[in-house]
């Protein structure tokens, strides 16, 4: 690919927030921040998924699947293996949107 302006710049910016994010309190700071918008994500589907009220077996399987699949792909890493940040980004907006719909669900049931 030839090296343009933007190419260089998108290179250069990748690596700068790369080495800004090695740092152990920003990289749990966005751990945090993908957990709170799985939290925040739960809630939505749900209501989306609620409104129209033809799709919620579809929908309830393809968060099932696709949170199975996700849990797959992250648990079987070697323990010794470098952690990827996206793939804990993803884990914990999984996390946050499987707490989030077992709290609606409590609250329905109450």
């Amino acid at each position: 690919m030839q090296n343009t302006r933007l190419n260089s710049l998108v290179d250069v910016t990748g690596d700068r927030l790369s080495s800004w994010l090695r740092n152990p309190w920003r990289r749990s700071s966005v751990l945090i921040i993908s957990l709170l918008f799985g939290n925040y994500l739960g809630p939505t589907i749900a209501l989306v998924a609620g409104q129209q009220g033809q799709l919620d077996v579809v929908i309830a399987a393809t968060l099932a699947a696709l949170t199975e699949l996700l849990s797959a792909v992250v648990y079987r890493r070697k323990p010794d293996v470098a952690r990827s940040l996206w793939l804990d980004c993803l884990n914990a907006i999984k996390i946050g949107l499987i707490y989030s719909l077992f709290v609606d669900a409590f609250k329905l049931g109450s």
